[in-house]
């Protein structure tokens, strides 16, 4: 992961979370620089602390996006699970293509 990044790896689920951890896919996250947390709202509704600043920009895996959703002012791009790794690895919002063969 580049290190400009912030990431959250936040499971669906605890059924999720639960197959992931079974899988190790926990460890490669935390490896990578991650924060594997547990299941939960964690940045989707920007009411706790993990929020984005203000001007910040986020790319994230969710469902929904308005202005604001995840910290008043913050910037967020939806994107695929992958497009999200990629970008993650190049500090960036970056496309998934050269990682794949």
């Amino acid at each position: 992961m580049h290190s400009t990044v912030t990431m959250y790896i936040v499971p669906g689920s605890e059924e999720v979370r639960e197959k992931a951890v079974s899988e190790g896919l926990d460890k490669i996250f935390i490896d990578s620089g991650a924060d594997f947390r547990m299941p939960g709202c964690s940045m989707c509704l920007g009411m706790n602390d993990d929020k984005v600043p203000a001007g910040a920009r986020c790319i994230s895996s969710s469902n929904r996006n308005f202005m604001g959703r995840q910290g008043p002012g913050s910037i967020t791009h939806l994107a695929s699970p992958a497009t999200v790794a990629a970008s993650a690895i190049e500090g960036k919002i970056a496309s998934a293509e050269d990682y794949f063969n």
